[in-house]
């Protein structure tokens, strides 16, 4: 098999991907002996947060270096990869979901994914690549997939809400669930969405990474 790509957006849950999702992910692939690469774009992010006070800092960071942190530098622009290096595509949550690869946090339910993001996506659906969203990520995959393609976030009614809007058939689950859309090859699992520790959220982790390798 070839290497999973995971779609990163920076290091820390409040201004990049969500470290404990990335982790398990990680640790999930391992287990089934698939390589992996980190790929994310070579961009500022939007905003840096202090994780210590939750309060947004000074200084700009990039979102390929910082993504490198939780990667071990195993990460490449994603300007220069192809899909067809690929077997499928994760991305885990984090609000750099919903400020750097997308504007969700602060457009809401008329938000957009960054237009190297959206290609990305596109040319892994054109490709039949399966893929697997995490937590609030399953918001990129409502702006790639057709109409109707079941996916979930949990039960956060308004988020939903959001994803219904966009077409999307929104399945409300449990932390350690997961939706599967086999026709489309996708995979959702809530995660940090509705789980309140790395316990929580590894069965549906777990369970993502499985079904998406079934599939690829």
């Amino acid at each position: 098999m070839k290497k999973v790509a995971i779609l990163l957006a920076g290091c820390g849950v409040y201004d990049g991907s969500e470290i404990h999702e990335v982790v398990l992910l990680l640790l999930a692939l391992s287990r089934h002996g698939v390589p992996f690469i980190g790929v994310a774009p070579n961009r500022a992010q939007h905003d840096v947060v202090n994780h210590l006070t939750q309060q947004e800092t000074t200084g700009p960071r990039n979102i390929l270096q910082e993504s490198a942190r939780i990667m071990r530098g195993n990460v490449v622009a994603l300007s220069e990869v192809d899909v067809s290096d690929f077997s499928a595509v994760i991305v885990p949550g984090g609000f750099g979901a919903a400020k750097n690869l997308s504007n969700y946090a602060f457009k809401g339910d008329d938000y957009m994914v960054s237009d190297d993001i959206l290609t990305f996506l596109q040319n892994a659906k054109s490709a039949d690549k399966p893929m697997g969203f995490a937590c609030i990520a399953p918001v990129l995959a409502a702006k790639v997939f057709p109409e109707h393609t079941k996916m979930t976030i949990g039960n956060d009614a308004s988020v939903a809400a959001v994803v219904e809007q966009c077409g999307m058939q929104h399945v409300e689950t449990s932390v350690a669930e997961i939706v599967v859309d086999h026709e489309n090859k996708l995979v959702t699992t809530p995660a940090y969405m509705l789980g309140q520790s790395v316990i929580d959220i590894q069965p549906g982790i777990d369970r993502l990474v499985d079904a998406v390798l079934k599939m690829a």
